[in-house]
Order: structure tokens, then C-alpha cells, then sequence
């Protein structure tokens, strides 16, 4: 490393949650479960909404949740660039053993991308129809859609919070905590949600409204149980005395998170952006592609978490590598993570195909109209999910090394002159099959070019300064 690191706390080696030491296949396997188990919950936690939706208010309440779900997740795609910036560096302390840095980092980057989410979350509200208008949302959704909008970005500080609560811990190499908050977040939003929805009890019926707020609430409560836990066990990352002060951002953690956070952010950035142009060219085909595509992204969620869960713990592995100056262990960290991926995506790629009508209708109801586009779709794309986690696991450990341009090449030129590009190109020829085509397309160039960036690129030659520490006080 080029700069040698100050120790600011004394700590016995080896920390709580270190995955610098021992076997990488079995502390790989038992970090990244919990992970699973908590993106496993999350996607549970969205199908339950989609399903009481989908039966208690209509198809195109579930086409409103879907189209304002990918709305959300474009805002979303900076804070979570952030929050990979802010993991990052969290493990990069935590490697080193730097418990104070690794503490400003975390609390840091909290405030921070609180404060943002604030300010988008005010803009977004008062966008939401222009947005929903250049979506070209069909009109049977347009209500519902700005009403479940214009909560969520009014909520949007509840769910960022929990979100770079629970990738900062990762970063520090907990992954049970985060598993804990979900498991209530998704009890309380399965049971608010039928309540909210037709008023049970003393609650007003609020209808698409009731969705939204029960799950503002429940993300809500999640972050609260993370912030006791933390504090309340006295992990190494809780806050005491004048730490608390770390919550407003010091100009060296903002300047880094910046630096690394917004290419990150930008390239999930233009991932959501061609996933909303794709849901607009979705839109054109009618109410019935609008919600056999919303059905089918809730089961593709199911396919991803597998990739997502080894992908971070790989990079949470090789960014405390880094700090550790353990380079040695990169290697075989990024290849049992390959083979994990894989082995997790094939095996269910092939279940959801043989079963997509059942599967669909938890969504659509048995005799929804949409049944049939929504197998169509499952069977052209399901499979290209077998090879995104290869991406995933990849980009993870090029980002750990500080290398978060050639990512953010790769996912524009899949995006947009892959899969975007494909559409028009074979539009001609394939008809309204070129949009669900354009899926497997873009992918397997994505695979294609971030093998080259991993191969080929400069990234193992990068060693991340970690720079001593402004005084806790």
C-alpha cells in the first residue's frame, strides 16, 4: 500500500466479522448466506406487496407498482453507488483494523446520502407526473402509479438509510444484522399492506396508497432495529460520545465517496435509465405486456439474489484483503465466487421456465389475460440470468481495487448500443419479440466485455492509499 496506516485504536486480531483469515470457500459460504437469506426476504417482501396488490386493487394497480418500482430504483441507483463507495472503504479500514476511519466512513456516508435522498425525495413528489407522462404510462395505471410515486419519494430517506446501514456493515464483514432488520421489514409490510389497502380494522382504506406507507413503515422500523443492535451490542462500528459527530460528512470521506461512489452510481444510473426505456417500449404494447413484464421482474428479482449476495460478499472479502495488504487471496475469492454464481442460477433458471404460468398467476391472478405474454417473456429471457452473475462477481472485485470507470464503460455500451440498439435494429424482422429479445442480448455482451475489462484491464496493478485519519474528536 502506499501510504503506511496509522493505528488510531488498538483491537485484538481478529476482529469480529474478518474475512481476512481462515478458508476463503467456507468464510465465503457462511458471510454470504446470510445475505442470501436477506435479498431472498427483500424479493419476498416486494412479491407479497405485488401479489396483495395484484388481487385486492387490480392488473393495473400491478403495472402502477411496477413502472413506479423502476422510477424509484433510477433515484435509488446514486445512493447505492454511494453506498458501494462507502462499504468499500469501510472494508478497507476494517482490514487494516482501523476502527475509528472505519466508523467515520460508515456514519458519514449515512448522513450524507440521507441528506440527498432528502432533497430528491422533496424534487421527486412534485416531478412525478412529467415523469409518469414521459414514461408513457397507460392510462388505466396512470392514478394509481402517481399516487404509490409520490409516497415513495416522499419516504425515499426511510429506505435510503437502510440501505447504506446495511451495505456499510457488509463492508465490516456483518451480514447477520442486516438479515435481522429485513426479517421485520418484511413481516410488518406483508401484514400492513392487506390492512392499509381495505382499511381493516380502525385503518382507512387507502387503496394503492396503503402499499406504499405500509412499506415506508416497515423499512421504517428495519433501520431502527439495526441502529439498536449496533449500538445496543456495542458492535465495532456503534457511535459513542463524539462520534456521533461523524454523521455530518467530513470533506475527506465525501471527496472519496464521490470519487468512487458516482461512476458506481452512474453505472447503475444507466442501467435503471434502460430499464425505464425498455418499460416504455413495454408500455407500447398495451395494459397486458405492462403487467406480464411487472410479473415477470418479480420473478427475475428471485434469480438475481444469488448473484447479488456472492457478488458482495466477494467484494466485501477483497476490499478487506486490500486494507490487510493480503492481495494473495484475491484470486481464489473471485473464482470460488464464479462457481458459486453459477451453480446458484442454472438450477432455478431452468425451474421458472417449466413453471412460469403457475408462477405468474401468484401475480396476475389464474385467469389474467396477461398469463400468456408473461410465459412468452419467461422463456425468451430467463436463461440470459444464468451468465449476469458472472458481471456481478467481476465487477465486485474490480471495484474493490478502486478500478469503477471500465464498469461503468462496459454497462453504457451493453445497455444502450446492445440491448436498446438490438430492439430497433431487429424490430424490423421480430416484431414486438425484439423488446423481449433485446434482454439476452445485452447480457451476453455485458458478459462478453466485462471478461475483457477483468482479463485485460489494469486493475490488479491499482493499491488503495489508505490515507491516517482526521482525530475521532
Amino acid at each position: 500500500m502506499s501510504e503506511a496506516i496509522q493505528p488510531q485504536e488498538p483491537s485484538v486480531s481478529p476482529l469480529r466479522g474478518d474475512l481476512t483469515q481462515g478458508p476463503i470457500l467456507s468464510t465465503l459460504v457462511m458471510f454470504s448466506l446470510p445475505m442470501l437469506a436477506t435479498n431472498l426476504l427483500q424479493s419476498l417482501n416486494s412479491s407479497i406487496n405485488t401479489i396483495w396488490v395484484g388481487h385486492l386493487i387490480g392488473e393495473g394497480a400491478v403495472a402502477a407498482t411496477a413502472i413506479g418500482g423502476m422510477v424509484m430504483f433510477l433515484l435509488y441507483a446514486v445512493i447505492f453507488g454511494l453506498g458501494n463507495a462507502a462499504t468499500i472503504r469501510v472494508g478497507h479500514f476494517y482490514g487494516a483494523q482501523e476502527l475509528v476511519p472505519a466508523r467515520r466512513t460508515f456514519a458519514a456516508g449515512i448522513g450524507f446520502c440521507a441528506a440527498l435522498a432528502l432533497i430528491a425525495g422533496i424534487i421527486g413528489h412534485f416531478a412525478a407526473d412529467h415523469v409518469l407522462r414521459v414514461l408513457a404510462t397507460p392510462a388505466e395505471s396512470f392514478r394509481d402509479a402517481l399516487i404509490y410515486l409520490r409516497i415513495s419519494f416522499v419516504t425515499m430517506p426511510f429506505g435510503t438509510v437502510s440501505i447504506i446501514m446495511a451495505m456499510a456493515l457488509r463492508g465490516a464483514g456483518d451480514s447477520r444484522t442486516p438479515l435481522f432488520a429485513m426479517g421485520l421489514t418484511v413481516v410488518l409490510d406483508a401484514v400492513l399492506n392487506p390492512v392499509l389497502i381495505l382499511g381493516l380494522g380502525p385503518a382507512p382504506a387507502l387503496g394503492i396508497a396503503g402499499s406504499a406507507l405500509a412499506t415506508a413503515f416497515a423499512n421504517l422500523s428495519g433501520t431502527l432495529l439495526m441502529i439498536a443492535i449496533v449500538q445496543g451490542r456495542g458492535l465495532p462500528l456503534r457511535l459513542r460520545g463524539a462520534e456521533w459527530r461523524f454523521l455530518i460528512p467530513d470533506r475527506a470521506t465525501v471527496s472519496y465517496t464521490l470519487a468512487k461512489g458516482l461512476p458506481m452510481g452512474a453505472q447503475m444510473l444507466a442501467l435503471s435509465a434502460a430499464g425505464l426505456v425498455m418499460i416504455g417500449l413495454v408500455n407500447r404494447q398495451g395494459l397486458n405486456a405492462a403487467a406480464a413484464y411487472g410479473a415477470s421482474l418479480q420473478i427475475w428479482n428471485y434469480l438475481m439474489m444469488p448473484s447479488f449476495a456472492v457478488g458482495m460478499a466477494v467484494s466485501a472479502m477483497v476490499a478487506q484483503s486490500i486494507g490487510a495488504d493480503r492481495h494473495d487471496r484475491v484470486g481464489e475469492a473471485n473464482r470460488i465466487g464464479l462457481y458459486a454464481v453459477m451453480a446458484m442460477t442454472l438450477l432455478p433458471s431452468v425451474l421458472i421456465i417449466l413453471a412460469a404460468r403457475p408462477l405468474l398467476a401468484l401475480f396476475l391472478g389464474g385467469d389474467s389475460p396477461a398469463l400468456d405474454v408473461g410465459e412468452h417473456i419467461i422463456a425468451i429471457a430467463t436463461w440470459s440470468f444464468v451468465f449476469s452473475g458472472i458481471v456481478v462477481v467481476l465487477n465486485g472485485t474490480m471495484r474493490a481495487y478502486g478500478e469503477v470507470v471500465l464498469p461503468l464503460i462496459v454497462m453504457v455500451v451493453a445497455m444502450y448500443p446492445g440491448r436498446i440498439g438490438f430492439y430497433f435494429a431487429t424490430r424490423p424482422w421480430l416484431g414486438e419479440d425484439a423488446v423481449w429479445w433485446a434482454f439476452p442480448a445485452g447480457t451476453l455482451l455485458s458478459v462478453a466485455l466485462t471478461w475483457l475489462a477483468y482479463a485485460k484491464g489494469r486493475w490488479r496493478d491499482k493499491r488503495i492509499s489508505v490515507p491516517a485519519p482526521a482525530s475521532a474528536g
